[in-house]
């Protein structure tokens, strides 16, 4: 089954922006574009905005009006309301599709999800204001668990990889309880993660695996519902090079009994290489992957830390 992506219809190349252009992603439209099926959507184009049209711009109106969405060059035309329960409506109708991520266009008044200007009454930026686009605000309301991410900040290796992975841990997450969403699915999904979690958020494994523990204590959609958002919000923590390090040797002392003294000093030497930045992730996890090969372990085996996307990615080459 294809892995849901929402995505603002401009990255994809349709031509919805004000100007009649778009801001296609070669890594949305392209790369990620065999695994994915795309729900595109364009909130301006949605709520009866033609193309072209004028600008819009987020205006501060105070505290007791609050941010509005205006057009650029006359501020009483006011589009808050109806963007706004368009938002809502959307955000609720994506929440019952298994959505597993959602790329939004950067810097716009609607669809962006950080720093997006907010301007003041006399045309000037209001600096102390961090703006979210009011469609891309809704969705984080609704869907606190789902992957998010900018299409300008997806040029970042490591916030794309981390996006990504996101996305197909969530999708493993929804095809985990395609026959129904049951506690032996869940803790059965949750093991083959510890590792992700380890190298993501230590802390948060660790309270996790406490909550996964006291699964019997809960209605289970209830649980299910709490798990996801814990869970996403979790590998949302980027790996660090550190956490990665003792996940590798975690993984390191599963073999000490199958490999020789040589073999043990060069999968050593990697992770001590990778440690100190001078080999990338992908260059002690192809070892390991290598012995687990020649020494099947059925516990690692389905460890989603050590395949966890498609390799043609090629998403580990820059971590």
């Amino acid at each position: 089954m294809a892995i849901k992506l929402g995505v603002s219809a401009c990255v994809v190349g349709e031509k919805v922006r004000f100007d009649s252009g778009h801001k296609r992603s070669h890594f949305v439209s392209e790369e990620l574009n065999p695994f994915v099926e795309y729900v595109p959507v364009c909130p301006e184009m949605a709520v009866g905005l033609g193309v072209p049209r004028p600008t819009i711009r987020l205006l501060d109106r105070g505290e007791e009006i609050g941010i509005r969405l205006v057009d650029s060059k006359d501020a009483d035309i006011d589009h808050t309301d109806k963007m706004v329960e368009f938002s809502k409506a959307t955000a609720e109708r994506l929440a019952d599709m298994e959505l597993c991520g959602y790329v939004v266009c950067a810097k716009s008044p609607t669809c962006g999800m950080e720093r997006v200007k907010v301007y003041r009454e006399n045309g000037y930026v209001a600096s102390e204001k961090i703006g979210v686009g009011l469609y891309t605000a809704e969705l984080m309301n609704r869907m606190p668990w789902l992957p998010i991410e900018e299409d300008g900040r997806l040029n970042d290796p490591v916030l794309k990889e981390n996006f990504v992975f996101r996305v197909f841990a969530l999708h493993d997450m929804y095809q985990s309880m395609s026959d129904g969403i049951t506690r032996k699915a869940i803790i059965d999904f949750h093991s083959r993660y510890k590792l992700v979690l380890m190298a993501h958020s230590p802390t948060d494994y660790k309270e996790l695996g406490a909550f996964v523990a006291k699964i019997a204590d809960y209605e289970i959609d209830e649980f299910f519902a709490e798990y996801r958002t814990r869970f996403m919000q979790a590998i949302a923590h980027r790996a660090s090079r550190k956490n990665n390090t003792n996940v590798l040797m975690h993984l390191q002392g599963y073999f000490k009994r199958d490999l020789d003294k040589q073999q043990k000093a060069e999968l050593a030497g990697l992770i001590e290489s990778y440690r100190k930045g001078t080999m990338p992730l992908l260059a002690p996890l192809t070892l390991i992957n290598h012995h687990l090969q020649q020494n099947p372990d059925q516990y690692l085996e389905k460890q989603s830390y050590l395949n966890p996307y498609p390799e043609s990615l090629r998403l580990r080459y820059g971590l």
